[in-house]
């Protein structure tokens, strides 16, 4: 397995989270209520999962590698992964600001919540199709077999070392709740 192919696996677990937390911000824009702990779920999640842990792997460990062969770190496709990294923790600290409010009551928080998280569930979206269909490929052609394989190794290494990593199965869980639940 190589390293890109790990990522767009988590692609797919984070895809299934952006569905729920679509799914939430559609019933709040249709004015029903929607419990806060979906949206305290979500970004619990993509702070984690999506954040620490996978563009932890990103950023740590693929992106430097990519740039010891030649990727810039200041134009071309990394640094605009790296700026829609950046652009997706606004919108979700901006989401976590809105949720303090919404967790106590505050309905006018609603539309900054609704429109931060249609913001990035639209960058991410856009991001993922980018890493998986424009970086991932440019990077599995310049990697060699060896490479990879230390690529690999790194990976595990974080997937041991970092928290957000290390309790991966606990975020699928989450996930995997909050799908039976909200997405029936």
């Amino acid at each position: 397995m190589k390293p890109t192919e790990i990522l767009k696996q988590e692609h797919r677990t984070i895809e299934r989270m952006l569905n729920i937390l679509e799914n939430a911000v559609g019933q709040l824009e249709k004015g029903e209520k929607v419990s806060p702990e979906i949206f305290n779920n979500a970004v619990n999640f993509i702070k984690n999962f999506a954040d620490r842990c996978h563009h932890g792997k990103e950023e740590e460990i693929l992106f430097p590698a990519m740039e010891a062969k030649g990727f810039s770190k200041q134009m071309g496709p990394v640094a605009v992964m790296l700026y829609e990294h950046d652009l997706g923790r606004k919108h979700i600290q901006a989401m976590t600001e809105a949720l303090t409010k919404y967790n106590g009551g505050d309905s006018s928080s609603e539309k900054i919540l609704i429109n931060n998280a249609r913001s990035f569930i639209s960058l991410l979206r856009q991001h993922i199709q980018k890493e998986d269909n424009i970086l991932f490929v440019m990077a599995d052609q310049h990697f060699s077999e060896i490479e990879q394989e230390q690529l690999l190794q790194k990976f595990e290494e974080v997937e041991l070392k970092i928290d957000a990593c290390v309790q991966k199965k606990h975020h699928i869980s989450t996930l995997e709740s909050l799908e039976k639940e909200f997405l029936k």
